[in-house]
């Protein structure tokens, strides 16, 4: 196994929160992206494998990478694997900033639900976009 996806696999971690496994690990992949430790291109681990190292089904990463591929985060490929996708075109400014408003709105109803005030979430976006800003 490559090391990229060592290092994804030592990162992932599944909690008894009540939050379903598969939404865990598609958030949390997602989180590995934004955090750039997987970049377009990368080869992801299998199934199979996410499953072992994490004790969890195969149902369940398969329904994880469902969503992810839905998403266009993902791209399945048959006989090959699963690897990162490219982020795609932006889209025309009223389709992004509807888009922008149901993930703040996704946003804040998890910050709520996490107990985290709007305020303490906005610095921390912001920090993030310039931390961003800084790297290519």
């Amino acid at each position: 196994m490559h090391t990229q996806q060592q290092l994804l696999l030592s990162a992932l971690h599944i909690e008894p929160s009540g939050v379903p496994i598969y939404v865990q690990l598609r958030e949390q992949v997602l989180g590995a992206m934004g955090a750039g430790l997987l970049k377009p291109g990368d080869q992801m681990p299998t199934m199979r494998e996410m499953a072992v190292a994490l004790c969890i089904d195969l149902n369940t990463v398969r329904h994880a990478y469902d969503e992810l591929e839905r998403m266009g985060a993902l791209r399945l490929e048959r006989g090959r694997g699963s690897f990162v996708a490219e982020p795609p075109e932006p889209p025309p400014p009223d389709a992004q900033a509807a888009a922008a408003e149901r993930i703040a709105r996704q946003t804040l109803a998890k910050a709520k639900a996490a107990g985290v005030e709007p305020g303490v979430l906005i610095e921390r976006i912001a920090a993030l976009a310039a931390e961003k800003e800084d790297y290519p």
